[in-house]
């Protein structure tokens, strides 16, 4: 790609557009992104990896399962090699890489450059990508990286699209990823030490407990006291009430107590603005520890945006419309456009997480079996949330009703009857029955039900 692309041309020069690479935290989550429109998704077991709850749920040969069934689709797989480790670690990291190369991914995600080196060493073949742990953030780092042989760089979340576009038309030719879309950190994309300091868990090997987020207790207590009482001029503070972990501050009138809490990424609305400056080559949704339903609902509509800014269709409210759908922080577009020093509103001081303005009722498994993820009841409205491309099909029967109405496809169950026999007037997320459905929806389709305005 180049970095000078003017927009009466930047469609026609531009032949792979963006690649969009989607959390894969599981094998189901990758299936999931690949059907909703990922061009490539990312994870890894969990040696070594920056999510490590998330990277237990794969095993070497489930991670080889998923490596293959990427590839079988035409899209890439890559990686994540992003933790810092100890020496006591090295022997293992690389029989880790030895692994990883046997398995065939497409790229490795390093953060380190004596990791960088050591998988040139044992697998020179594939590509070295460097995480936004590396916290690159001007040309200097970037040529130093470029010059060790990193293919592409996820760049730090603190970059302004001026900056990337300098590095873009200093280095041409190395690669560069833009995270999009999910959790923030209070630190240099993600160098904190909050959770290493209350609980011993370091971030940076894997391990966050999420500290920043957790829904804090005021309390109040006067020098020199163990009681805690309310009072002027007393010692104030903050504790978690599941740990128990005591922080002091001064709460601000009006704020509240979550001190650290950042919004969520989602830079949906710039989409088209980013495409169109030529710098980046990869749009990246973090989330592997998120739910099926937001790897569905992030890839599905940041591929929508990208095709529409292909098409000269891009509608910003209609891809805020669908994000909003997911639980969030509430949500800030970072500092993309803004340095942070100017930006006032990246900090949630209400919740630790709010719901979203959808709630899924039901997921469709890859075997077609639909399971109730909430409740689901008779004579009721689910909107159906299909794999990118597929339309559902209108049906009436005894069962129930699939039609359309203003473009999006909705279910309506007559009766709820489980695959055992069972007819009930609804069904609930605890009960692992599978139900009937009037006609068989595509694999990894959701059902949802509106719970607020958007």
């Amino acid at each position: 790609m180049t970095s000078n692309l003017s927009s009466q041309h930047w469609a026609e020069d531009i032949t792979n557009l963006v690649e969009l690479l989607s959390p894969a935290g599981n094998l189901e989550k990758l299936k999931i992104a690949l059907a909703y429109g990922a061009d490539a998704c990312y994870g890894n077991v969990s040696h070594f990896s920056l999510r490590g709850r998330a990277a237990k749920q794969f095993t070497y040969e489930s991670f080889a399962e998923a490596v293959d069934y990427t590839h079988a689709m035409g899209k890439r797989f890559y990686a994540t090699v992003n933790g810092f480790p100890f020496n006591s670690q090295i022997d293992a990291l690389k029989k880790h890489l030895s692994r990883l190369a046997a398995i065939g991914v497409d790229a490795l995600i390093v953060a380190t450059p004596g990791v960088l080196r050591l998988a040139q060493q044992i697998a020179p073949q594939i590509p070295i990508h460097l995480s936004t742990q590396a916290n690159v953030l001007n040309v200097l780092d970037a040529q130093c990286y470029y010059e060790m042989g990193v293919k592409r760089i996820i760049a730090a979340r603190e970059m302004s699209l001026n900056d990337l576009c300098e590095v873009k038309s200093a280095l041409p030719q190395l690669e560069i990823e833009i995270f999009v879309h999910g959790s923030m950190c209070f630190a240099f994309s993600g160098r904190c030490l909050i959770s290493a300091l209350q609980h011993g868990r370091v971030p940076n090997r894997g391990s966050c407990a999420n500290d920043c987020r957790f829904d804090y207790t005021y309390l109040i207590q006067p020098p020199n006291s163990s009681t805690m009482f309310d009072a002027k001029e007393c010692a104030h503070f903050v504790r978690e009430p599941d740990t128990g972990v005591v922080m002091q501050l001064i709460e601000e009138d009006g704020v509240g107590t979550h001190i650290f809490n950042a919004k969520d990424l989602n830079l949906a609305a710039h989409i088209e603005e980013l495409v169109k400056s030529g710098a980046i080559d990869a749009f990246k949704i973090e989330g592997r520890t998120k739910s099926n339903y937001y790897v569905a609902i992030t890839t599905k509509t940041y591929h929508a945006a990208i095709n529409d800014t292909m098409r000269h269709d891009f509608t910003p409210q209609r891809y805020a419309d669908e994000l909003a759908t997911l639980k969030n922080r509430g949500f800030t577009d970072g500092y993309i456009i803004h340095r942070p020093f100017v930006r006032l509103d990246t900090q949630n001081h209400q919740t630790a997480l709010s719901d979203g303005s959808f709630a899924v009722v039901a997921q469709i498994s890859e075997n077609g079996a639909a399971f109730a993820r909430g409740t689901v009841r008779t004579n009721e409205s689910y909107e159906i949330i299909s794999p990118l491309g597929i339309s559902p099909q209108i049906v009436s029967n005894e069962l129930g009703t699939i039609y359309q109405f203003e473009g999006r496809f909705y279910v309506r169950l007559h009766k709820i009857r489980t695959q055992s026999g069972e007819e009930l007037e609804s069904i609930h997320s605890g009960n692992t029955n599978a139900f009937m459905l009037p006609a068989q929806l595509a694999a990894f389709s959701f059902l949802r039900t509106q719970t607020k305005e958007t």
